[in-house]
């Protein structure tokens, strides 16, 4: 687990019925690519149900950055703990790219929870799964150097967007090298060292929008701290 939630997600998991049932209790709404779905501090409680597209959730540092927290799909859902506990927004949600949501108010989605046991469940068990990751980046960074993060990341995303071409797996996200050093805690001169250094040991290749991975295996040895002729 990482920047990812689940692998089956909450709208997604839903029966019949119930996705029909919260499909009437919201509206749907189109971003454009960076445009905000929710704001840190922000006292709304209305949820997000990703239709189609990929959002960033992240939190300002103290220089002025970013850091990711999260990356969430189509079928998740966003704002729900505002929704849930009344409190503040405890992080920034934004479209990574052209993004559909299902903009549904915090009281309806309440009372849809509160009517409708299995999505009650799917609900808890998507916490669960979001705080397990945040349990395990918090570990990452206070532990892993640049280049083991940065190495489980790659292999995450090539996991869960990758496709096989031309005997590498092409991430399937279109994520700038300053936002996936913001995916790992970093900065941009630090990602970029590390990725040369990865380059150069033929594990990566990069291009202009592009970011492919050649192997994986060298790379989950690296973010398990075996060395595979590389340092940092």
């Amino acid at each position: 687990m990482g920047l990812f939630g689940e692998r089956h997600t909450f709208f997604g998991s839903l029966s019949p019925a119930d996705r029909e049932a919260l499909s009437s209790l919201g509206t749907r709404h189109e971003y454009p690519p960076h445009d905000a779905l929710l704001a840190e501090g922000d006292r709304t409680t209305f949820v997000v149900v990703l239709l189609s597209g990929w959002c960033t959730v992240w939190t300002p540092t103290e220089r002025g950055g970013r850091l990711i927290l999260a990356l969430r799909r189509a079928g998740e859902v966003v704002g729900d703990m505002a929704a849930l506990d009344g409190r503040p927004r405890s992080a920034s949600v934004s479209a990574l790219g052209p993004l559909t949501g299902l903009v549904v108010p915090g009281e309806r989605f309440r009372r849809f929870l509160g009517s409708r046991p299995h999505a009650n469940a799917l609900m808890t068990i998507q916490l669960t799964e979001r705080l397990r990751s945040a349990d395990h980046e918090r570990r990452a960074l206070a532990s892993m150097t640049v280049l083991q993060r940065l190495a489980e990341r790659l292999v995450e995303l090539a996991d869960r967007t990758g496709r096989l071409e031309n005997e590498a797996v092409t991430i399937r996200l279109p994520l700038a090298q300053h936002e996936l050093a913001a995916s790992v805690g970093s900065t941009r001169e630090a990602v970029a060292k590390a990725l040369r250094l990865l380059r150069e040991q033929g594990l990566v290749r990069t291009g202009p929008g592009t970011l492919a991975v050649a192997d994986l295996d060298p790379l989950r040895l690296l973010a398990a701290g075996q060395p595979h002729g590389t340092q940092t």
